[in-house]
């Protein structure tokens, strides 16, 4: 079964995540998504790329718990790369706008997914959230990124509670361009790329460009030490016992204490 679904309807590149049962990203995935995403930058035929999902009330989990338990450190780099850095040179030199059509979960690195793109339009029902920090993980890539966009004390509040907001709460802090009713949302989505792909193409293109290197102050650079922080702090016993609690829905506590000594997760 194909994970990421790839379509082009009417000058617009709709990808839409497929990996049930929450379109948690693993490896694989990760590397479809960003070839789709290669794919429409070149095609001279598309305007615009929209990106949603397939899965019923559910846009994506963020990384599969398994990349996070079973990953060798050289391994988990591997990913984060994917996910944090080239998406974002992806997304850099798309050349053209994005759209995330959100309709349900979006949780850790699947806000990276759906910010990464240039307007985010998500339904009533959508919820947001970075939940890294109760599974004794860094949402370090979010450090980057969300300050500017919602500035430092409610970045730091989203971060440090692991807190989950709703659409009208997204909006408010700017994470998110419009909220449309539930069942609506791939439509108002689908109309937008409309109104963009009608704008001058090469006068997009630029513009564009000239944007992005504008708004990016050092963030790939930046990246990079985020990813660092996150491999220290997911190969801690913190991030282990937290990962093997949320796995069994145990108490985190309990896990820590029976894993005293030990170097294995026990997942």
């Amino acid at each position: 079964m194909e994970t990421i679904i790839y379509e082009v309807r009417e000058s617009v590149a709709e990808i839409a995540l497929a990996r049930a049962p929450a379109n948690a990203l693993d490896e694989p995935t990760l590397q479809k998504l960003l070839d789709a995403l290669r794919r429409a930058a070149i095609d001279p035929e598309v305007r615009v790329v929209l990106l949603h999902s397939a899965i019923a009330n559910r846009f994506c989990a963020g990384l599969d718990l398994k990349v996070l338990r079973d990953y060798g450190a050289q391994q988990l780099r591997g990913v984060l790369q994917k996910l944090y850095v080239d998406l974002f040179d992806v997304q850099f030199n798309l050349g053209k706008p994005s759209i995330a059509a959100v309709s349900g979960a979006t949780r850790g690195g699947g806000m990276t997914v759906a910010v990464a793109c240039d307007l985010v339009v998500a339904s009533t029902a959508a919820t947001f959230g970075y939940p890294e920090i109760d599974s004794g993980l860094l949402p370090a890539i979010h450090y980057v990124h969300l300050p500017r966009i919602v500035g430092r004390q409610r970045a730091f509040d989203l971060l440090f509670t692991g807190r989950t907001i709703s659409a009208q709460d997204a909006l408010e802090l700017g994470l998110i361009n419009r909220v449309v009713e539930e069942g609506h949302v791939l439509d108002a989505a689908r109309q937008l790329a409309q109104t963009l792909a009608s704008k001058p193409a090469e006068t997009v293109r630029r513009g564009r460009a000239a944007f992005m290197s504008v708004i990016d102050q050092n963030y790939r650079r930046d990246i990079a030490a985020a990813v660092e922080q996150f491999c220290n702090v997911a190969a801690g016993e913190e991030a282990r016992a937290g990962l093997a609690a949320f796995s069994g829905r145990r108490d985190p506590d309990r896990v820590r204490d029976s894993q005293a000594g030990s170097n294995e997760l026990n997942a």
